[in-house]
């Protein structure tokens, strides 16, 4: 076919160098990228997590509010004076949260610097073993897996390093470092077995660390009725006192409890930092999480990573367990653990699963806890709306469209319709 014959060719569209100079790119460029940075900003996860705080923080407001008796009385006749109904609700929320933040920061209405500064270091010593087994539960998330049975492992940590504090009695340092080791090791066993069992049997990890949960619920019930394991004749299921020399000092004087254990949470996290990001065991761990068929086609081994994840998130767990019983409560009870394991999975949702998100939540939750005991004292709240404030927190993490949608913010990776995206659209139409 001849030259004449061939259909027109379309002029080539001409692209827009990616290498223009600054002052070729005019407002209209440099604007684009400030916007884009912001929306970068929007689309952040950690956003995404402070909003979702917030959230909860209103609907507890609400929640406080309507169970105010004076606030119901005031709702009857809000049409006819609504000053008194919102008086009445501002009356009680900021009495609340004003009771709320003295219990968990700062006291003003102290009458002594020491009461005044007390709320925070009750919080710090809230704060410290969820943080602990925050980070148990974090770890397994990051390789793809559920940790739902950090209860069982703090539950094991503490018979092992109360068992050790109140039975033995060793040189002061030597004490405190072999609890704290029979704390991180009984853990990490029982963390263990649900890696052992995933990994050669395929048994689902979630089933088996809730069952490993209860055995461990009755495992200590049992053995605090046991004369040989307490070693006294209590008729209350409990341990006797641990020795002064298996304690963690304290880093401040009485009245103050903030203890040893806290810094020991700093370092954790520090580790648990340098594991994931920095390591090769972490980058497998990672890589097993975001593609285990990938990651043994790489020759990474899955089943490894499957044991040494809950190896050492159970002794996370189990060093949160030597946490509460060599610091803060100083004695085996069939309540010691609380429920510190569940509690931990809320935080390690909330942090992201990152170190310092995981160390942050945990300080959040560590003062809603002593922050909720003051205003359920001085306001009369009920401490179970910190309890819905801290279920709505969850609910609106795990659930990230959720909040963009209520505050209207992009989606990750989402890009605008500019003006130029739109012409370039129709260039290449």
């Amino acid at each position: 076919m001849s030259d004449s014959g061939k259909a027109p060719e379309k002029p080539p569209v001409e692209q827009p160098s990616t290498t223009l100079r600054d002052d070729a790119e005019g407002p209209a460029h440099k604007e684009s990228r400030s916007s884009s940075l912001a929306r970068d900003i929007l689309s952040g996860t950690w956003l995404v997590s402070v909003l979702a705080v917030v959230v909860a923080l209103v609907l507890g407001a609400i929640l406080i509010a309507f169970s105010d008796p004076r606030v119901q009385e005031t709702a009857s006749y809000i049409f006819a004076r609504p000053s008194d109904f919102f008086g009445a609700v501002w009356d009680k929320v900021s009495a609340a949260y004003s009771a709320l933040f003295r219990g968990a920061i700062f006291d003003w209405q102290a009458n002594s610097p020491t009461r005044a500064i007390r709320p925070l270091t009750e919080s710090l010593v809230n704060a410290t073993p969820l943080i602990l087994a925050g980070l148990a539960v974090a770890i397994p998330f990051r390789a793809g897996m559920f940790n739902i049975g950090a209860q069982g492992q703090v539950i094991i940590g503490t018979l092992f390093a109360g068992y050790i504090g109140y039975a033995m009695q060793l040189p002061v340092v030597l004490h405190l470092l072999l609890a704290l080791i029979g704390g991180i090791l009984g853990g990490a066993l029982y963390g263990g077995i649900a890696g052992l069992l995933k990994a050669k049997t395929g048994a689902n990890e979630v089933i088996v660390t809730i069952m490993l949960n209860n055995v461990a619920t009755y495992l200590i019930a049992y053995l605090l009725k046991q004369q040989w394991f307490t070693t006294t004749d209590s008729p209350l299921p409990q341990s006797p006192n641990v020795f002064d020399t298996a304690r963690l000092p304290l880093l401040l004087s009485p009245p103050f409890r903030l203890h040893l254990g806290f810094i020991i949470a700093i370092l954790a996290t520090v580790f648990v930092w340098w594991l994931m990001e920095r390591s090769t065991l972490g980058f497998e761990f990672r890589a097993a999480g975001a593609n285990p068929s990938a990651a043994r086609t790489a020759g990474i081994s899955v089943n490894k990573v499957m044991i040494v994840v809950f190896l050492i998130a159970g002794g996370l767990a189990g060093l949160a367990g030597a946490n509460q019983v060599l610091g803060t409560e100083a004695k085996l009870t069939t309540g010691i653990a609380g429920s510190l394991g569940f509690d931990a999975i809320t935080v390690a949702l909330l942090g992201r699963s990152r170190p310092l998100g995981t160390f942050l939540a945990g300080l959040l939750f560590g003062a809603l806890k002593a922050g909720g005991y003051v205003m359920q004292g001085q306001t009369g709240t009920p401490i179970d709306i910190v309890l819905v404030v801290q279920s709505i927190i969850v609910l609106l993490v795990a659930a990230p469209p959720l909040v963009r949608s209520i505050f209207r913010l992009p989606a990750p990776g989402s890009k605008p319709r500019t003006r130029s995206s739109l012409k370039a659209k129709e260039v290449a139409a």
